[in-house]
């Protein structure tokens, strides 16, 4: 994974750290930028009302206040839960489609993507497609 310019995570491990803390497709993702394949996410369909977390280092990122039905594979949110919990850089890994990589703040893991534009009914006009193994659900007490 390519470092990000002018931003230093908070959380550093080396990569037998990471390797040894995560699971496989954990570490496919949240350091190689990975995709889980569409449809297969723990979240992608839940409806649990609590707080979603970096798999990664725990840091908040979104909240299911903002998590909405988009159909497209992978959990949806429209803004994050604090607008310091994510960064974004260009990702040019596709040809001929520029996109906007999503990564937690805290620890530069790979979360998504963030698209704009697309018509969803949501305040912000953009759906950060992240991906459920990249995330940790902590349900909201009762």
């Amino acid at each position: 994974m390519e470092p990000v310019v002018g931003a230093t995570p908070k959380v550093v491990k080396s990569d037998q750290e990471w390797r040894e803390e995560l699971s496989p497709d954990e570490y496919s993702v949240l350091r190689q930028a990975g995709t889980e394949r569409p449809f297969t996410g723990k979240y992608t369909d839940t409806t649990t009302v609590g707080v979603y977390s970096c798999r990664g280092c725990g840091t908040e990122l979104f909240t299911s206040d903002t998590k909405f039905e988009s159909h497209c594979g992978w959990p949806s949110f429209y803004d994050p839960a604090d607008s310091d919990a994510v960064i974004t850089r260009e990702d040019r890994s596709l040809p001929g489609r520029p996109r906007t990589e999503v990564l937690c703040a805290t620890c530069h893991g790979h979360l998504g993507h963030v698209f704009e534009g697309e018509g969803y009914d949501t305040p912000t006009d953009q759906r950060y497609c992240i991906n459920s193994v990249a995330l940790t659900l902590r349900p909201a007490e009762e």
